[in-house]
């Protein structure tokens, strides 16, 4: 009997732990920049966090790492080549594996993050091809081009999607009049379905997948509106108008409390939408114009949603409920936030890591660093993995001890 019962525990572990290694990577974690780990640090030393260990040798790029098979993947661009570079955790390099081409022009590097799905991971390069590789050795599998196998055209500064993965549907937004939005078989590349959307070029946005009692919704933003499509079939459900001067919406939206929030830069700022509840319409329930993030993403946590702004440079705390605002802060300078154990970790544009309590009264900084190490502009999204704080600046991705 003892012998049944280990058998049966032992066959259980290996059965949860196999359902989680092929759970895909999700841009800003699977909660939209909230991590759940506990027991992290309530300040740093006077000098910042440890550093445990940096890599420096990744080019240019703005992406973040994921972490997959007891690795961490991290694209880069050297002489005009997109790579994904596999480290092993503590910061040596497995291996890395050409993508193709990669972005030039403007802010050069890599800007998609990868996604690993088990044995296979998938990048999206900035001039529109999708690339599925072998994730243990960066065999190519497939590929499809956005805008020649789809009608998709690139924009101002490059596409950043990073594609979104759920089951064996990987999705993608091409941009084009017919083939705005697709559902890709991600084993194969095969087409599942498309849709016209509203036909505008993509907007540099990562959709986000809600799942609801009634179906599963896949929201996004294209150049001049928010559009909520089912995820299973990619019918047009709701349109909603949001445009700004560049028609730049990179941040996922955020579903939280059963409705949405969606925001951009240069003035645009934020709307709050009550979502139905079979996910078939949208209403406006309040707009705020200084939550005009850029970039940077924001989050909501216990009923607060926590960020800065573009045009308003500041630091905001809003009431989810009533977009009412409790504070506005310039203690550091704009830029992007996620959360972790009660703390706000915020990175500025200017290379500050700041420390914050997630506290509505105030924005009370409690420890502040300068990240030193890399190159370029500090737009990557930190990442918060196994009590470690990861930041990628260009050059170099960088592991602070934060447990």
């Amino acid at each position: 009997m003892r012998k049944k019962t280990l058998l049966f525990l032992l066959l259980s572990i290996f059965f949860i732990s196999n359902i989680d290694a092929q759970n895909p990577t999700v841009w800003r974690g699977g909660n939209n920049g909230i991590y759940n780990e506990t027991g992290l640090l309530k300040s740093w030393p006077e000098s910042g966090p440890e550093i445990l260990w940096s890599y420096e040798g990744l080019g240019e790029g703005h992406s973040s790492p994921v972490f997959a098979n007891g690795k961490i993947y991290i694209t880069g661009m050297v002489d005009g080549e997109g790579f994904v570079f596999v480290l092993s955790e503590d910061g040596k390099l497995w291996w890395k594996k050409s993508y193709g081409k990669e972005y030039t022009d403007s802010y050069p590097g890599s800007r998609s993050s990868v996604v690993v799905d088990g044995d296979l991971m998938y990048v999206y390069s900035g001039y529109g091809v999708l690339t599925c590789m072998d994730s243990g050795n960066g065999d190519v599998k497939w590929t499809k081009n956005s805008f020649e196998d789809f009608d998709g055209e690139n924009i101002t500064w490059g596409v950043t999607e990073t594609v979104l993965i759920d089951g064996d549907v990987v999705y993608l937004t091409p941009g084009g009049k017919k083939n705005n939005v697709v559902a890709l078989n991600r084993l194969n590349g095969d087409l599942i379905w498309t849709s016209a959307g509203k036909g505008e070029l993509s907007a540099y946005c990562t959709p986000l997948l809600v799942e609801l009692p009634a179906r599963k919704l896949l929201v996004t933003h294209t150049a001049d509106h928010i559009i909520g499509l089912d995820a299973k079939t990619g019918q047009l459900l709701w349109d909603y108008p949001h445009t700004n001067r560049w028609n730049v919406h990179p941040n996922t939206p955020i579903f939280y409390d059963g409705d949405l929030f969606c925001f951009s830069g240069y003035g645009q700022g934020g709307v709050k939408l009550n979502l139905s509840d079979d996910g078939s319409s949208v209403t406006k329930a309040w707009t705020k114009t200084e939550l005009d993030s850029r970039m940077g993403g924001m989050v909501v946590v216990d009923g607060y949603l926590y960020g800065s702004g573009d045009n308003a440079r500041e630091w905001r705390c809003v009431n989810w409920e009533t977009g009412e605002e409790t504070y506005a802060a310039k203690d550091i300078a704009k830029g992007v936030t996620i959360y972790a154990d009660g703390m706000l970790y915020c990175y500025s544009e200017r290379g500050d890591l700041a420390l914050v309590k997630a506290d509505p009264s105030a924005f009370e900084v409690v420890s502040k660093t300068k990240v030193e190490l890399g190159s370029a502009q500090h737009w990557a999204h930190p990442v918060i993995n196994n009590g470690r704080l990861f930041v990628h600046h260009g050059d170099a991705l960088i592991a602070y001890k934060i447990k």
